[in-house]
C-alpha cells in the first residue's frame, strides 16, 4: 500500500518554472571565509559577470550565447573579486558570481550586457544557467543593499563565500533574505479570476499577488491579498508550486484559491482591471489566439503555469 503522504507527479510542478533548472551543488555546510579566495585561485572557476542588473554574455559564431568566465578572461571587464559570491561547485568546478565595473559603452563587441529579465524572456541561456543567474543575482542584489549593520550603522565585511556579513564593531551577523511572495489563482471548474497591473504589458492579465507579511502563514496571505485585491473571499487554499525571482531576491508562492463570492470589488490603486475569465477564453489567452488580443505571462513564470493547470485540470 502506497503511503499518500508523498503521492505526487515524478516531477514537480516547481520543476517547469523559470529559474528553476539551477544544478550548482551549494555545499552550504563548507562554506570557509576564505571560499571564494580558493575558489578564485582553482584555475577550473567560472565566473558569471554581472553589473547593474545585467548580466554579461559573449556572443557565439552562430551558436548563441556563452556567460560563462574564466579569471583571466574577466579581469578586461574591472571585476570586484573582493565582492564575489561562492555560488557552489559544478561538475567542471566551482561557480562564482562576480560584480563587474566597467561601464557598458566600453565593453568589446563580442560582448553585451543584457538585463537579467531579457535573458530569461528571450530564452538566451538554458535551464541550468538560468537557475545560476538567478542565485547570483539575488545574493548580490542582497550585498548591494546591506553593506551596512541594521543594528549599529558600521560597514560589515563578506564572510562565509558570501552568504553572510559580520559587523566587525558589533559583532553581529546578517545572512542573505529571501522575500516571500504569494501569486494565487482564484478559480472555480468553470472560471478564474485575473488581474491586471499598471505596468503590464499591452494586453496581458495574470494571477493576483502579494507579499507575505511577518506572523502570517502562506494561506492567510493568499485570503488577505485576494480580498484586498478583488474583494473575493476565499475558502480552501491549496500549494501547487514555487519560483524563484531574482527581482530582487523573493520566493514566488503559487496557490489555488476557492471564491465564496463572485462579485468583484478591485482596488484600482492596485490593479488596472480584474475580471473573471471563462476556460476556453484563457485557453486561446494561453495559445496568442484571442479575438481581443489578450494574453497569460509567458511560459516562464510560475503565473503561467497556475493558469495552465487550471486550463487543463478540465
Amino acid at each position: 500500500m502506497s503511503f499518500r503522504l508523498f503521492d505526487a507527479p515524478m516531477r514537480e510542478p516547481s520543476q517547469f518554472v523559470g529559474f528553476a533548472g539551477n544544478t550548482i551543488d551549494r555545499q552550504s555546510e563548507k562554506r570557509a571565509d576564505d571560499s571564494v579566495d580558493e575558489a578564485l585561485a582553482d584555475p577550473t572557476a567560472r565566473l558569471l559577470l554581472m553589473n547593474g542588473g545585467r548580466l554579461y554574455l559573449k556572443s557565439g559564431n552562430g551558436s548563441g550565447f556563452d556567460l560563462w568566465f574564466s579569471v583571466a578572461e574577466s579581469q578586461p571587464f574591472t571585476p570586484f573579486f573582493d565582492q564575489s559570491v561562492l555560488l557552489g561547485f559544478s561538475g567542471q568546478g566551482p561557480v562564482l558570481a562576480v560584480p563587474a565595473g566597467i561601464d557598458d559603452e566600453q565593453l568589446p563587441e563580442t560582448v553585451k550586457a543584457i538585463d537579467y529579465r531579457s535573458v530569461y524572456m528571450q530564452g538566451l541561456i538554458d535551464e541550468a544557467a538560468a537557475g545560476a543567474m538567478a542565485q547570483g543575482a539575488a545574493l548580490l542584489a542582497w550585498h548591494a543593499s546591506h553593506r551596512f549593520c541594521s543594528k549599529c550603522g558600521t560597514q560589515s565585511q563578506m564572510r562565509a563565500g558570501g552568504y553572510k556579513r559580520h559587523c566587525p564593531n558589533c559583532g553581529t551577523e546578517h545572512f542573505p533574505r529571501t522575500d516571500p511572495v504569494a501569486i494565487m489563482l482564484t478559480a472555480t471548474r468553470e472560471k478564474c479570476l485575473l488581474g491586471r497591473g499598471r505596468h503590464f504589458a499591452p494586453g496581458m492579465y495574470s494571477a493576483l499577488a502579494g507579499f507575505i507579511e511577518p506572523g502570517e502563514t502562506i494561506e492567510a496571505a493568499v485570503r488577505r491579498e485576494t480580498l484586498e485585491e478583488a474583494g473575493i473571499r476565499l475558502g480552501r487554499v491549496v500549494y501547487h508550486a514555487s519560483q524563484p525571482w531574482p527581482f530582487p531576491y523573493s520566493l514566488m508562492i503559487g496557490c489555488f484559491g476557492e471564491p465564496l463570492n463572485e462579485d468583484i470589488q478591485a482596488d484600482l490603486n492596485e490593479l488596472e482591471d480584474c475580471r473573471w475569465f471563462l476556460r476556453d477564453e484563457v485557453r486561446s489567452m494561453l495559445a496568442r489566439e484571442h479575438p481581443g488580443n489578450l494574453i497569460t505571462p509567458p511560459k516562464g513564470a510560475i503565473a503561467h503555469h497556475l493558469i495552465r493547470a487550471w486550463v487543463d485540470s478540465a
